[in-house]
């Protein structure tokens, strides 16, 4: 039976979305328990994998200035090949299997249109790869980070 989250790992997690590097302390004092709570607690749900504390850097401050999706079309008899391929490209963050249209979609950032072009030929260059459909962001409309309760029965 899968183990589920209550209502004060969620407060947890809520102050640390709102302030990744705010104290045990301090979330004890918000969330109305003890520091020693907010410990145990955090080192449950980090070791069972609801949640990963990360420092997450901004791409455009280090002059990825191009982001943007691939999704792949590819033969399925050489899925795990192109998943393997897939994997060991740096300029792609975010790689998933997928249903529908495209076996894959994947997430990039790129410096310039040039190392962009590479990327694509190099996906393009996989075994196994029949079409790509590349987009670029041009703005982000909507951008965030929490994921409001899912999975709470509130």
């Amino acid at each position: 039976m899968e183990k589920r989250i209550d209502a004060t790992d969620m407060k947890i997690i809520r102050l640390l979305q709102q302030n990744g590097r705010m104290s045990n302390t301090d979330i004890a004092k918000k969330a109305g328990v003890s520091e020693t709570t907010v410990r145990y607690r955090l080192q449950r749900l980090t070791r069972e994998d609801y949640i990963q504390v990360v420092a997450m850097i901004k791409p455009v401050k280090l002059g990825f200035g191009i982001e943007g999706s691939i999704r792949i079309k590819a033969d399925i008899k050489h899925i795990e090949k192109v998943s393997d391929a897939l994997k060991t490209i740096d300029s792609l963050y975010f790689v998933a299997r997928t249903m529908g249209r495209y076996e894959f979609d994947s997430e990039y950032y790129v410096k310039s249109t040039a190392v962009l072009k590479q990327l694509i030929d190099t996906i393009n260059g996989i075994d196994g790869v029949l079409e790509t459909d590349v987009s670029t962001v041009l703005d982000y409309v909507k951008e965030r980070y929490d994921f409001g309760d899912i999975g709470m029965d509130e």
